[in-house]
């Protein structure tokens, strides 16, 4: 048995006409880091998830019809296109599933379907 060794990039992997480059391309999020500054404390504890990356994170769950954000987890860890539109590289770890929830329950309607 020949082992290969390839090198490639999560940004070789995304197809050039995908969806989510498109919406990537589209949709500017970066007024979020903006708008919710004055919740993070820069000083003290971990350093947060992007704010930007939470959206994107529950912004997906919407569009792909996941339910949940144990599943939107899931979904993350395996999907290619969604590691990259996060901005995740292929061995980055996915944030946890309980992380999202507790803001997105604090910052977002119920009905996050609503909102959008």
């Amino acid at each position: 048995m020949q082992l290969k060794l390839h090198m490639v990039t999560i940004e070789d992997l995304v197809p050039k006409g995908h969806f989510l480059r498109k919406l990537e391309a589209t949709l500017d999020l970066s007024f979020i880091r903006e708008e919710t500054a004055h919740l993070y404390n820069h000083r003290y504890g971990r350093p947060a998830i992007d704010p930007v990356v939470l959206v994107k994170y529950l912004l997906a769950g919407y569009l792909y019809g996941i339910p949940s954000e144990r599943q939107i987890e899931q979904r993350i860890q395996t999907d290619v296109a969604l590691r990259w539109y996060l901005g995740l590289d292929l061995f980055d770890r996915v944030p946890d599933h309980s992380t999202i929830s507790a803001p997105s329950q604090a910052f977002f309607p119920q009905d996050f379907s609503s909102a959008v």
